[in-house]
């Protein structure tokens, strides 16, 4: 076991008095360690009940013969980190994340782990700190929220409560409506219960193969999620006791190249948040999977968007999807259109990928639909390219509700705290593109998501009639058509830091075509012209984010090479 480095021989006898100091025995030197990696934190509504959730994980480890040993990561909000300066540190915690997870089981020897996330990037941060770890892993979430309801009956989530916001500047909304949506949106802890990031994250998890059938399903607070709780802690013991299930359940056996091709056609089939490119992006490269952008597109071309889910026009959320069949079911109905498109993999489980999904079937398809009736023929992600996006932009086609082809005039933006005060301002008038940059992992720095501009616009009645353009991100909750992660970002001299109001943008999501109708002259002219706008920052763990970060293209990793 790796833990005998910290526990066996007569050179240990001070590690074991420490883990005595813990409540240790004798008998349980002879156990397997296993980390409960834990991201409770009591501000998250997601994650405010995690506390709970450890206790009987290692309840069950403890009654399966191992010994558990609990720490936890930090996490960040997005919701609560919207629309202020506080969204600047919400990517650059995925590394801290990431980090955290590395520092303790490496420098504790740890055998095994079972993380337990549940947003954004406090998901794919436990992932790519695991890969680095190498030890077999279990990743058990603590489930999506139920979804809410207006007095009327009318289901809501998060989304509606951003987009609520732009309907009342508008005066489409009274304020007794308003704080309906506020007090309603929300209804329980757990993950929003949309196919936003959150839950995108935690339903890849199925189809990579680390977590087990009904991870990104089964709602928080219910009988069956701890029962999946226990299936996990049992699970990862039964791994952890076989020196032969050891070796061949590391984590880098399971998440290889397969794991991520089946994470990108199940995250097409549903539409899922655009976050997900960013983040698989970035745990493909922890992977060492040779993985780009132009590859979704591919993979899209091959995969029928099966599932409409908020805020994608749906009213369908993420406990709909359970009782249709789940993920299992999404998977099944994939490989009716050809049997190579998810690939045979390992997965945690001990059975292989095709295995586990061979007797699933859609109990309901008006949640699930089926491969011979899906919303589109092409996935719900697309990567679009052009003078405006050399190195991509990604777009959830998913989500638009207005036309696949644009062309309208840039209204230009400095950073998103400029874009609100402009779009509540009325300056964004149908016909425009909305372009917010300086927002990309270096310009913001961080890559600030967009929720609160795309809901307002959204509330304004505007969300069929114009389109927005960044190099930062979206929130999983946006809707519209929103093209995010341009690169080369502006910060670094990308064409959308040239943009002038009036500039004619082209956009056709059919043809992945994103860019500025200018002469090559005019665009060399504004380049001899351009020095990028380089923000003062007080934090020095932004400071140090941006002089490491890679663009969106890269999964906004961190550049260590030169290391």
């Amino acid at each position: 076991m790796r833990s005998d480095e910290v526990k066996k021989g007569h050179q240990r006898t001070p590690h074991r008095s420490l883990f005595r100091a813990t409540g240790l025995a004798d008998a349980d030197f002879e156990k397997p360690f296993i980390g409960v990696a834990n991201s409770f934190i009591e501000i998250i509504p997601g994650h405010y009940f995690l506390n709970s959730v450890s206790k009987i994980i290692k309840e069950e480890i403890k009654a399966n013969g191992c010994v558990p040993f609990e720490f936890n990561t930090i996490g960040v909000d997005d919701g609560i980190a919207m629309g202020h300066d506080g969204m600047l540190f919400s990517l650059p915690s995925r590394e801290i994340i990431a980090n955290s997870i590395e520092t303790v089981m490496n420098a504790h020897k740890l055998d095994a782990m079972i993380a337990i996330p549940n947003c954004d990037k406090i998901v794919p941060g436990m992932i790519m700190g695991a890969l680095r770890v190498d030890v077999p892993t279990i990743f058990v979430s603590g489930g999506p929220m139920k979804k809410g309801h207006t007095k009327e009956g009318v289901p809501i989530d998060l989304a509606s409560a951003f987009e609520a916001v732009g309907k009342f500047e508008a005066g489409k909304m009274s304020e007794e409506e308003l704080l309906d949506v506020e007090c309603n949106a929300c209804p329980s802890g757990g993950s929003c219960s949309g196919m936003f990031t959150a839950n995108s994250m935690n339903t890849l998890m199925e189809a990579m193969g680390i977590a087990l059938p009904g991870n990104g399903t089964i709602l928080a607070f219910t009988k069956e999620r701890e029962e999946l709780y226990r299936r996990a802690a049992r699970r990862i013991c039964e791994i952890a006791k076989c020196k032969e299930q050891t070796e061949k359940f590391q984590l880098r056996n399971i998440l290889n190249e397969h794991a991520v091709r089946n994470a990108f056609a199940v995250d097409m089939a549903m539409g899922g948040s655009s976050n997900t490119v960013l983040h698989m992006l970035a745990i493909a490269k922890e992977a060492d999977v040779d993985f780009n952008l132009e590859a979704i597109n591919s993979i899209s071309h091959r995969v029928s968007h099966l599932a409409k889910i908020s805020p994608s026009l749906s009213t369908v959320h993420m406990e709909d999807i359970n009782k249709a069949g789940g993920v299992n079911a999404v998977m099944k109905e994939i490989t009716k259109r050809g049997k190579d498109i998810l690939i045979d993999n390992i997965t945690i489980s001990g059975e292989t990928l095709l295995e586990k999904i061979k007797d699933a079937a859609i109990k309901d398809t008006s949640i699930i639909r089926t491969a011979d009736n899906p919303y589109s023929e092409v996935g719900g992600l697309a990567i679009l390219y052009g003078n405006l996006a050399e190195e991509g932009a990604v777009i959830k086609t998913a989500g638009i509700t207005g036309e696949r082809v644009f062309t309208g005039t840039a209204v230009c933006f400095d950073g998103q705290a400029e874009a609100i005060e402009g779009i509540i301002n009325r300056r964004i008038k149908a016909g425009n593109v909305v372009v917010i940059r300086y927002e990309g992992p270096k310009g913001g720095p961080g890559m600030q998501e967009m929720l609160a501009p795309t809901s307002l616009i959204m509330g304004l009645g505007l969300g069929d009639k114009v389109a927005l353009i960044t190099d930062g991100r979206f929130s999983g909750a946006t809707r519209g058509a929103s093209i995010g992660h341009v690169s080369p970002e502006a910060a670094e001299g990308g064409m959308i830091g040239l943009l002038k109001d009036g500039d004619e943008i082209h956009i056709d999501v059919d043809q992945y075509i994103l860019s500025v109708r200018l002469t090559d002259d005019e665009i060399a002219k504004r380049k001899a012209d351009f020095t990028p706008i380089k923000k003062e920052l007080t934090s020095g763990w932004l400071r140090q984010y941006r002089a490491l970060v890679t663009n969106a293209s890269n999964g906004a990793v961190l550049n260590t090479d030169g290391f």
